[in-house]
């Protein structure tokens, strides 16, 4: 799993480094331009055209062009914003004058006489400490780069885009690649800046790992290794009750097939037994649609469910592992009552998801009377009309907005979306990796809250699941892109792909 850090959190990892460890920061900046010459390697680049800014970002940037130098790849230095380098940065630009190298001092004059044969064009104007718009001659630089056709790699961070929180003021590098240290940058995740990084590598450069963790660190990258240790694992004797009974409380009329995918995902989880809880009369559509899982109809009104299911919901619900409220269950009072007398009883874990977060918005007084784990799944308008914000804030504060959220109701909270945040109820934040946008489709959402709750049945801590579903099922996502590309993939697909994820996590 990786850290992801502020701005100042990294300075004061390198600073450790420094005083703690006794590296000194020119070996640093050496190791963070030798990972920069290993991917623009394997990226066969033969003319590199360099782009230097004054600060440590430039001086990574000079060191990069004397090891290329040295392996016979043509490159020329762009000096963009001067030459009055100090520190470490002074000592690379004085080796790399001395060696001769070629260069051109950029001005107003000679910006459009840019880059004649270069195959790949390296930024390292800027980095991590740049603050508010891009202006002058860099803005032109960067606007000339995003025009052309040659590839770019950004060094730590693409230049324009804020470390903290991915806020591009006014122009930013639109990287192919970039090249971080150490750890993920925030910027690097956080959107728009995202939309920037290319594909992101993280390269170590020396700092050593107990310096790394001393760091307090609250935001996290999980990976396969995270995810492969947390699911549980299977014993030769045992019985489909080992692995957990779900109950879904979903369905009415129109919406069968939300509640019929959450189950299914839950049955490609590897949960033991999924019950849906369903309105009698849709009772065949449901056993028609599904095979293994089992249904039970319940007491209906107008479509949906009605109060009279109660004592039905609370016997099942003392029968199962963890119980999932709300695919396709549409929205009545009776619902929302329903979802009062399933909080206030329950003690299994509860995920909430879709119009059973309708209902809590209506009645968030329901979380007074809860004593059970909860996990709630919403996108940015759902998390809006539940927490009071408008939908643009969440989209603008997703860190911060659902951070809050979660520690004042103590619930494990997944703000879906690309790069989905999961806070967990003491604070701890991870961002997902997996996932692309062929999964933006009707049915997405009721597969991931199946796969968390299957999660949940079988023993996985609250946010372990929710983290582990979130990424099995970006993961399940790419596997079907592959196979039927984002334009015609759809959730059905996704289920089918489940195995295949597993698959990849546990090799």
């Amino acid at each position: 799993m990786f850290r992801v850090c502020t701005a100042e959190q990294m300075r004061n990892i390198d600073r450790m480094a420094m005083e703690s460890a006794g590296i000194p920061g020119i070996v640093l900046m050496e190791n963070a331009a030798l990972a920069c010459v290993e991917e623009i390697i394997r990226l066969q680049a033969k003319n590199v055209g360099i782009f230097c800014g004054r600060g440590n970002n430039g001086g990574d940037g000079l060191a990069i062009a004397r090891h290329l130098m040295l392996r016979g790849i043509a490159v020329t230095v762009y000096y963009v914003c001067g030459t009055d380098y100090d520190g470490d940065a002074r000592i690379n630009y004085e080796i790399y004058e001395n060696m001769h190298g070629k260069t051109c001092l950029v001005t107003e004059d000679t910006w459009i006489d840019f880059c004649p044969g270069h195959d790949l064009l390296v930024d390292a104007i800027f980095g991590t400490g740049i603050r508010g718009a891009v202006e002058g001659i860099a803005e032109d630089v960067i606007l000339w780069m995003n025009q052309s056709d040659i590839p770019v790699l950004s060094v730590d961070i693409p230049s324009g885009v804020q470390a903290d929180n991915g806020a591009v003021d006014s122009v930013a590098v639109n990287a192919d690649v970039t090249v971080t240290f150490a750890a993920y940058k925030r910027g690097l995740l956080l959107f728009p800046g995202a939309d920037y990084t290319g594909r992101i590598v993280v390269a170590g450069i020396s700092i050593p790992q107990y310096i790394i963790d001393r760091e307090s660190v609250s935001l996290y990258v999980p990976d396969a290794d995270f995810i492969k240790e947390h699911i549980p694992k299977r014993r030769k004797n045992s019985h489909k009750g080992d692995y957990g009974k779900v109950l879904i409380l979903g369905g009415s009329a129109g919406m069968t097939g939300a509640a019929c995918l959450s189950a299914e995902a839950a049955l490609r989880c590897g949960c033991g037994l999924v019950t849906v809880g369903i309105p009698e009369s849709l009772n065949p559509v449901i056993e028609a649609k599904l095979t293994e899982a089992m249904s039970c109809p319940m007491p209906e009104e107008d479509g949906h469910l009605s109060v009279d299911a109660k004592n039905l919901i609370l016997e099942k619900m003392e029968q199962c592992d963890a119980l999932l409220f709300g695919p396709g269950i549409g929205r009545s009072e009776a619902v929302c009552e329903l979802l009062g007398v399933v909080l206030a009883n329950a003690k299994i874990p509860v995920i909430v998801d879709a119009d059973g977060l309708y209902a809590l918005s209506l009645h968030p007084e329901y979380l007074e009377a809860c004593g059970c784990s909860l996990i709630f799944t919403p996108h940015a308008v759902e998390f809006a009309r539940l927490s009071g914000l408008d939908a643009e804030t969440v989209e603008q504060n997703r860190l911060d907005a659902s951070g809050g959220f979660a520690s004042t109701h103590s619930v494990t909270l997944v703000l879906k979306g690309h790069h989905t945040v999961i806070t967990a109820p003491d604070g701890m934040q991870y961002l997902n990796m997996t996932g692309n946008s062929g999964m933006a489709k009707g049915g997405s959402g009721d597969v991931l809250a199946g796969m968390i709750t299957a999660l949940a049945a079988r023993g996985m801590e609250e946010t372990d699941a929710a983290v582990a579903g979130v990424y099995l099922h970006g993961l399940a996502g790419d596997i079907a892109k592959e196979k039927l590309g984002e334009n015609f993939m759809t959730a059905t697909d996704m289920i089918h792909a489940i195995g295949q994820a597993f698959l990849n996590i546990m090799e």
